[in-house]
């Protein structure tokens, strides 16, 4: 039959003959013209050529949030939807590399279309507490001092609790409600450290005076504020230097007596989890189960690594330094001997134990070698005692309560935990075994207790919770 001529219909590709005439061919080379301009279709198979979907290194994670940081139906539900959002670390790739990192806390450094060397954005900034500035503008555009919402601002006196002890409250704005992070630390010259956001701040615990913070200086066209949230911070065994990692995976350490940014390194492809010092090797934990090991002294010595296919959420030196334990949120505690094995030679785990929630509040007794104890999370509840050697458990203490946190005060011959839901609460027991005996119970919370910190004397303990309140009881 013979077409009449006449207007030519208009197909799918600029400059095509009627949609019957289109080839195969055709269709194919504009199907990967368009891909190539817009980014591959829903409904092509073709592959991402390496882009990067957020949701599929997500997958793993997101299970732990049934663990973990499930509310209590009570709790207003957008606290719930924080609580979930919170607790995902950001990821800047979907895989940890196979090979560790070849060049530990070197300045990370970028170069500018002159060729000019120019420092990462992420790199930490110190700024005196003399220099800071907290106001923001009122309804009628006068400057309105924010005193509630100030870093370590007084919200309140000095007053006795229900069981005698001095309680001090101060403002923590902006305090993550994530339980897997471990954003406070006292060291033993007194000073407390805080992870707020992307900042952390320093505030002297025996003059009660803030010394200062350290922020990211950020770069116009580099990450943003959010994508640098510290994750983890940890002080070394002397006090002088602070370790701190974030989720992309950075790790800067800062030097406390001159005032300082010492290194700062792109050290994990996911979120940095946890910290621990074994003199001068710091080791670093990350979401995606690698273990670094990195030599403080030296600019670029890498000199262990491990790689434990799971999620890590704690990671702790033992005091004697013979063993390192590492918990996970699938509810493994690994023991590992204090070999930590090169580059190469990947290091091995002695013994590992067992729980039924995740391994995150974790601490090594200081008088009892090879004692252990963990807390469980809020479908556990339980508070144990391991043996490290024989991977036994010792002794268990039902809390009813989800325990975000434990920390050892050593010359009270004290364990410390605090608690979620339902009494967002800090606790005080001895050890003597077999036995776990209760002390005191400290309410005072509104929310869950996330961080515990305890001075060098163990005179005071530090507790920071989802209220973004920071409070102080004085023993």
């Amino acid at each position: 039959m013979q077409r009449t001529p006449g207007k030519r219909k208009s197909g799918p590709f600029e400059g095509q003959n009627h949609v019957s005439e289109v080839t195969y061919k055709r269709f194919k080379k504009g199907i990967i013209q368009k891909l190539t301009r817009k980014g591959p279709a829903a409904s092509t198979p073709m592959a991402t050529r390496g882009q990067y979907d957020p949701r599929f290194d997500l997958a793993e994670v997101c299970q732990r949030l049934d663990l973990e940081t499930q509310q209590s139906h009570q709790e207003p539900e957008h606290e719930v939807q924080q609580g979930n959002s919170d607790a995902i670390p950001h990821m800047r790739d979907c895989r940890e590399a196979v090979n560790p990192p070849r060049t530990p806390f070197s300045k990370s450094k970028e170069t500018d279309n002159k060729g000019n060397s120019t420092e990462q954005g992420g790199k930490l900034v110190w700024r005196a507490a003399e220099t800071l500035r907290y106001s923001r503008k009122g309804t009628a555009g006068s400057e309105v001092k924010k005193q509630s919402l100030q870093p370590f601002a007084l919200l309140n006196k000095d007053h006795l609790s229900q069981h005698g002890q001095v309680v001090m409250m101060l403002g923590a704005p902006s305090l993550r409600n994530d339980y897997y992070s471990d954003l406070l630390d006292c060291n033993r010259r007194g000073i407390i450290a805080l992870a707020l956001g992307s900042s952390v701040y320093l505030w002297n615990s025996e003059t009660r005076a803030l010394v200062g913070l350290l922020e990211p200086c950020l770069a116009p066209d580099g990450p943003s504020s959010e994508t640098l949230s510290i994750s983890c911070l940890c002080w070394s065994r002397d006090g002088r230097i602070l370790s701190i990692g974030n989720r992309r995976g950075e790790i800067q350490l800062w030097d406390a007596d001159r005032m300082q940014t010492v290194r700062s390194q792109q050290s994990h492809l996911s979120a940095v989890a946890a910290l621990s010092w074994k003199q001068d090797v710091l080791s670093s934990g990350s979401v995606l189960g690698r273990v670094h090991h990195t030599d403080a002294r030296a600019p670029a010595q890498l000199v262990g690594a491990a790689d434990l296919k799971e999620e890590i959420c704690s990671l702790q030196w033992s005091p004697g330094q013979e063993w390192m334990a590492s918990g996970s949120t699938n509810g493994l505690l690994h023991i590992w001997a204090n070999d930590i094995g090169g580059i190469k030679k990947s290091c091995q785990t002695v013994v590992t134990m067992k729980q039924p929630s995740a391994v995150k509040a974790m601490g090594w007794c200081p008088w009892q070698r090879g004692v252990i104890a963990t807390g469980g999370g809020w479908k556990d509840g339980e508070l144990r005692m391991w043996d490290a050697q024989l991977g036994t458990c010792l002794n268990s203490v039902s809390t009813n309560s989800q325990i975000c946190c434990l920390r050892w005060a050593g010359k009270k011959r004290s364990l410390i935990t605090s608690h979620g839901l339902p009494h967002n609460s800090v606790s005080s027991w001895t050890w003597k075994f077999p036995y776990l005996t209760q002390l005191y119970q400290l309410a005072g919370h509104s929310g869950r207790v996330l961080h515990l910190a305890v001075n060098s004397d163990g005179t005071c303990i530090f507790s920071a919770g989802a209220d973004q309140r920071l409070h102080i009881w004085d023993l």
